[in-house]
Parts: structure tokens; sequence; C-alpha cells
């Protein structure tokens, strides 16, 4: 398996494709990706379970949210992808793999989908994409993913995917719209000595 400080050190992601998908890099210089992104960043049900660090209100925050991210990804620490359609190209989500050490050989990964997109399979399908890469191209050893408790959804793509159940984080993550005060989250993660799941 690659190693992960031979691999995606710097420079542009690649375009990952399967399952009806295309995942690609986000444009902070795209209209549209910026449009994209404050809409699924803005989303009520979005903020019902994630507080960003920094509030994204309009499109100059989601803008420099974007270029942030950008800087991220060339410097090999993360990888985010804009989820399309593989026929229409139309944007359905984000999937994150972030936090990359290279010393363990692991990432955290994080995804959201936009409401016009949901039900139909979206994250599970993205995540099996993004989580192929990861443990090949990458050669990652473990990838972790965590969401507040009661997040049955976030869950039940988790599974899906083979990130096991590995327990409640207490106080891990900020209450929605609160930057003082802490909820719960259940951790899940899959190593790539694990199976990978069956077709989605």
């Amino acid at each position: 398996m690659a190693s992960v400080d031979a691999q995606h050190t710097a420079g542009p992601l690649p375009d990952l494709y399967g399952h009806g998908l295309r995942l690609r890099r986000w444009d902070a210089g795209s209209d549209a990706d910026v449009e994209a992104w404050l809409r699924g960043t803005t989303d009520p049900e979005f903020l019902r379970w994630n507080t960003p660090l920094n509030a994204i209100t309009d499109a100059g925050s989601a803008r420099a949210t974007l270029r942030a991210k950008a800087a991220r990804d060339g410097d090999g620490t993360s990888a985010s992808f804009r989820i399309t359609d593989a026929e229409s190209g139309t944007t359905l989500g984000h999937i994150g793999v972030n936090e990359i050490t290279r010393v363990f050989h692991r990432a955290i990964v994080g995804y959201w989908v936009l409401p016009e997109a949901r039900g139909q399979g979206v994250a599970t399908r993205a995540l099996t994409l993004a989580a192929r890469w990861a443990f090949g191209e990458l050669g990652l050893h473990r990838l972790e993913l965590d969401h507040a408790l009661g997040h049955a959804a976030s869950c039940h793509v988790a599974e899906r995917c083979g990130f096991r159940y590995e327990g409640t984080l207490r106080g891990a993550m900020w209450e929605a719209g609160r930057h003082d005060t802490y909820r719960d989250a259940h951790l899940h993660a899959r190593l790539a000595t694990d199976p990978e799941p069956g077709s989605v």
C-alpha cells in the first residue's frame, strides 16, 4: 500500500468516479460552487447537527472557507470534494477527508448533502468512493467518522459503509449554534484491513 508521505503531498485533487457520482475539488473562483457551499452550510438541517468554527452567512464568507480548504488540500492535510452527479454535473453535496495525520496514517471524514439530493444514497455512495481512495491512494490505515448523538441518518451512512461504532465521545462537539456548550458524539471508524462493504 502506498505511504501517505509519498502520496498527496501537494497539488490538485484527482476526480473520483463511481456509483453514479463524480467527486471533484471545490473551486473558490466559481460562483456556482460558492452558491452551493453557501446553501449547504446554511441549511437548517446542516446547522442542526454542525456548528462551524466560523459562521458562513454570505457569498464572501463561503468563498473564504473554500479558499482555506483549497490551501489545506494543497498541502496534503485534507481533501475536500464536491459531490456531483456523474452525468449532469449537478452538485449534490460535500465530502472531506480531513486532518490527515501522516504519523499514524489516520484521517477524519465528514459529509453533507443538499436538501434536494437527500434520500438517494448520495452520502453512502460518496463515502464509499472517498474511503476507497483514502485507503488506496493515500495509504491511510484508519478513517474516523463522528456525528452528534441522535443524528440517525449519519449513523446509518457510517454503518452501511463499514464504519463500525466504537463508542460515545462525551462533550466532543458544540451544541447547535453555540461555541460554549457541548454535546456527545458517536465515534465510528474503519481500518484499511476491514472488509469493504458490499455493493451500494
